[in-house]
């Protein structure tokens, strides 16, 4: 019995995806049908147990494959469409619809350049909405700048309306793109750079672990401090010196990290706190995790507004990004949050909430040294000055448009726990 099957028999759903994710496109599609089969069976998704049951039948037709396809990705299993859509498009390459799924597939597992050759590859004509805006899109999220811009300033008007909010998006993350250039390299290790240039972010610290073991510059776990949120108050304040910004007041989220945090800020910076009103101008709005606190109100950018979240979760992006993120993690506990920590005999005890009120935790924050942290010394340098040169020379840029999600990390790749 081969490990998949293994898996399956045992119960163990996730596993098996987990297995199949690097395996998939070494396999039989009959077998991974069947595979599937089960397993949709046994988590009730009869829609996709039914695709793969008809693939299992027949393994060679392509709108059973073109079906089975549709159905991972509706389902967010989108690494096993792509070799059922790859066979289809061997039999019917010059399917538009084929090509469609495909790079839907390919963009919902981060494979921009697999995208891009994907279009390029197509025999018919790809059309210019979608499809050479899309072959735009993927090759700046994977890195090609100029090749994005060459197939950008080949797009006409689109006649569809519903196709421009995407022109706008692609020509504000280009311009952003060419401004942030100027001062940073945008190579496939600029985790600054480029977020930056997709989500209109500025990036305040970079891990200073693992950047060349496959992190460059993302944490995974993180137990968050009031030093390391101090630091992350006084840097918002440097990049609101370096671009000229001078906020009104400090807008409190509802929900409790984000209030602590929104109190401290407004303590360090000297600005009066009231509670976030959706379109208030001039309001340097709080969050501590966007993906937790929610972004009601948020995508629409008030005038003078600045929207500061303190940890990014990059592998589960929020629906709108912040004009300033403190970093970029997978999973985050924040100092008043339940954790676990070794005691003086060695043992590893579980720490309570600290249920003190928020004022009390906002004070911590405010009168705690900022923390610094060599890392291992593989890290590139992240300096006040650097970041305080990039935000002077993106001002203009920054700050402009609806604040759009970014699910793809881009072109930077970083190791994840899965």
């Amino acid at each position: 019995m081969s490990d998949a099957w293994a898996l399956l028999e045992s119960g163990d759903i996730s596993g098996l995806l987990r297995h199949l994710r690097f395996t998939v496109e070494t396999m039989e599609m009959a077998e991974v049908a069947r595979l599937i089969e089960r397993a949709a069976a046994a988590s009730g998704f009869d829609d996709l147990r039914d695709a793969a049951g008809a693939v299992a039948a027949v393994p060679a037709d392509p709108q059973r494959l073109y079906d089975f396809g549709y159905a991972c990705i509706e389902r967010g299993v989108s690494f096993l469409a792509i070799p059922a859509l790859r066979t289809a498009q061997a039999a019917v390459p010059d399917s538009a619809a084929l090509l469609g799924e495909l790079v839907s597939a390919l963009e919902d597992e981060n494979r921009h350049a697999d995208a891009v050759a994907a279009l390029e590859a197509f025999p018919g004509d790809l059309g210019a909405w979608p499809g050479r805006y899309l072959l735009a899109h993927n090759a700046l999220m994977a890195g090609d700048l100029e090749r994005s811009e060459r197939e950008a300033a080949r797009l006409p008007e689109p006649d569809d309306e519903r196709w421009r909010p995407a022109r706008d998006r692609l020509r504000g993350t280009l311009a952003r793109a060419r401004a942030v250039r100027a001062v940073s390299p945008l190579d496939h290790r600029d985790l600054r750079g480029w977020h930056f240039a997709l989500g209109g972010s500025v990036l305040l610290t970079l891990s200073p672990y693992g950047f060349e073991q496959g992190m460059t510059g993302r944490y995974a776990f993180v137990s968050d401090s009031y030093g390391d949120c101090r630091r992350a108050v006084d840097r918002l304040r440097l990049v609101l010196d370096a671009a000229g910004r001078r906020p009104r007041a400090v807008g409190l989220l509802d929900d409790r990290s984000s209030t602590i945090l929104g109190l401290a800020v407004a303590g360090v910076l000297g600005l009066p706190a009231e509670r976030f009103a959706p379109g208030s101008p001039g309001v340097l709005v709080v969050a501590y995790d966007l993906s937790e606190a929610g972004a009601t109100g948020l995508r629409e950018r008030a005038e003078g507004q600045v929207l500061f979240e303190r940890a990014t979760r990059w592998t589960d992006p929020p629906p709108v990004s912040a004009d300033v993120s403190g970093f970029l993690h997978q999973t985050v506990m924040p100092p008043w949050g339940e954790r676990m920590m070794a005691g003086e005999d060695g043992e590893v005890r579980r720490v309570p909430e600290d249920r003190r009120p928020v004022e009390e935790l906002a004070a911590e924050i405010m009168r705690a040294a900022p923390a610094t942290d060599g890392g291992d010394g593989e890290t590139p340098p992240d300096t006040d000055e650097g970041l305080a040169a990039l935000v002077a020379a993106v001002r203009a840029e920054w700050l402009t448009g609806p604040r759009y999600g970014v699910r793809s990390p881009g072109p930077v790749a970083s190791s994840r726990f899965m």
